[in-house]
């Protein structure tokens, strides 16, 4: 049995020993997300609003997202080495870019009958870099990850996404099982303690991308969205333990400091992934609460973990250079 992402979390959040919890630190944080969610700044419409972003009256959307998707990881450089940048654009966006570059081109890229069988000499092409020399991270297994999905998806779902998401009844829970179980590379699972337990980044983000396109509505409507959890990467945990959320023993600091490289499944990588999970959904807990208490005019459909996440993502992009103080950990793999 695998453990869903929510019970994932909790799970490691009480065996962990590598990573605490702090209630005021998530105190902290539920403030400045509720002045985002009363001003404004945290909609689901900002994500179709991004320029690189499709937008939902785009025929082309679904294969898009699913493309994207199942491409969007490790996007980290080592060291001091040259970032791979796409159209001044580094990590997911400069993915983004590479594709709608593909596509402008005439490159067939979103049609998963081309990109089944596509060849990791084609696909350096679509990902060249600015400066031509810099090549993205793990080219063979991002090729291998597009074998797997694209022949799927001509094999049961007639090559579109679209069918895909259909044949889960408007449940956000059945689509995350289906992705994890027809799309192998999207299983981002561990052992823990005697546990399976599932993070599935790519897989709900993925959910949560389909959602966010739609605003909730037509191919995006889910009655269950609440149930997705925030999509733990490497870097999201660095605006958790700047807020005082999370706090890293110094044995685990000082290996994250040394820029060792983490295994997939290790229980450093486990428990600060696990942990943040734990943490944006105590955080959610905390806002619904907040909002009825004090009646206030705020849609809950938009107090959910897939806007908390994407709040914690841009934080950590706007305040790139502020939150270098805290090291990040790093795996390779196709997980995130």
């Amino acid at each position: 049995m695998v453990l869903s992402p929510r019970e994932s979390g909790e799970f490691i959040a009480k065996n962990a020993k590598l990573v605490k919890v702090h209630e005021a630190g998530i105190d902290k944080l539920a403030g400045d997300v509720l002045a985002g969610l009363k001003d404004g700044t945290i909609d689901p419409k900002n994500f179709s609003q991004n320029e690189l972003h499709p937008k939902p009256q785009d025929s082309d959307a679904p294969n898009w997202l699913l493309l994207i998707d199942t491409l969007n990881f490790c996007f980290w450089t080592a060291g001091k080495k040259q970032k791979w940048q796409v159209e001044g654009h580094t990590g997911y966006f400069a993915l983004c870019a590479a594709i709608n570059r593909a596509k402008r081109d005439g490159v067939d890229i979103t049609n998963p009958n081309f990109y089944s069988k596509i060849t990791q000499d084609q696909l350096k092409n679509i990902l060249r870099s600015d400066d031509a020399t810099t090549v993205a991270p793990l080219l063979e297994q991002r090729v291998a990850c597009l074998h797997e999905v694209g022949t799927k998806l001509m094999e049961k779902y007639d090559g579109k996404f679209e069918n895909f998401i259909k044949s889960c009844n408007k449940s956000a829970q059945n689509l995350l099982q289906l992705i994890v179980t027809e799309f192998p590379c999207f299983r981002d699972e561990a052992q823990f303690h005697g546990e399976r337990v599932a993070i599935y980044k790519r897989a709900q983000i993925l959910v949560g991308d389909i959602w966010s396109c739609y605003c909730g509505e037509g191919l995006g409507e889910f009655n269950d969205i609440e149930t997705i959890t925030m999509f733990a990467d490497y870097r999201v945990p660095q605006v958790l333990v700047h807020y005082g959320c999370m706090e890293y023993t110094q044995e685990l600091l000082d290996t994250l400091k040394e820029d060792k490289l983490l295994e997939n499944g290790s229980q450093e990588e486990v428990e600060i992934r696990g942990i943040s999970i734990y943490v944006v959904e105590e955080l959610k807990k905390k806002l619904v609460e907040t909002i009825k208490e004090n009646d206030l005019n705020i849609d809950l459909r938009k107090v959910n973990s897939i806007l908390l996440d994407h709040y914690l993502w841009d934080y950590r992009r706007k305040y790139a250079a502020e939150l270098e103080y805290i090291p990040f950990h790093k795996v390779l793999c196709v997980y995130y």
